[in-house]
């Protein structure tokens, strides 16, 4: 769960789940269920120009809806914890409408995870604890300036991990297949 005035995450058994469930008043409105569906998005479309006016400086970042901020928030995980970047929102806007999948995005409790490092291009709907696993995963192995080889291989990890976990959907929601074999006779097919 997440207390949407501390921003903290919480534990809560399965029992307990049950009454923050989606549309649930319990709690008043104050704490919010995090889902557990995790999208990777394969055609996921923006530009490098889109990036630069996203005006993130480091090429990890997650966007989320910040409801008691009304607007969305970017944020980048660092050494110092998850750091907020001051967002464009004409530029998150021009975003969100060529991949319709993050209108599906749930509101404080869910975000867009962007991985650019080291030549990857790689974009996941997640829960917003992935974001913090992500950023504590770095607090955790980053050294000196550049990190380290070891925080490199966690990070590697952790989103070979977040991978496995995920679904594969194109920038509409739609699922998508994977490991799909080539017909017989086709080209490069059995």
């Amino acid at each position: 769960m997440l207390d949407l005035d501390s921003r903290e995450l919480m534990c809560a058994c399965r029992a307990c789940s049950t009454l923050f469930d989606r549309g649930s008043v319990a709690g008043g409105g104050h704490f919010r269920l995090i889902p557990d569906r995790r999208l990777h998005i394969i055609d996921f479309e923006m530009s490098e120009m889109a990036w630069e006016q996203l005006r993130i400086p480091v090429d990890m970042a997650f966007f989320f809806h910040n409801s008691a901020a009304e607007r969305v928030g970017a944020f980048y995980p660092s050494p110092a914890g998850p750091t907020e970047s001051q967002l464009e929102l004409d530029a998150w806007d021009q975003i969100a409408v060529a991949n319709s999948v993050l209108e599906t995005m749930e509101h404080d409790v869910e975000a867009l995870l962007v991985n650019r490092s080291k030549g990857a291009n790689d974009h996941w709907l997640v829960p917003i604890e992935d974001c913090y696993s992500l950023v504590a995963v770095i607090r955790t192995h980053w050294k000196g300036l550049s990190g380290g080889k070891e925080v490199w291989v966690e990070i590697a990890s952790f989103f070979d991990d977040l991978d496995r976990r995920s679904k594969a959907v194109d920038k509409s929601g739609t699922k998508q297949k994977t490991n799909v074999a080539a017909p017989v006779g086709a080209a490069g097919g059995r």
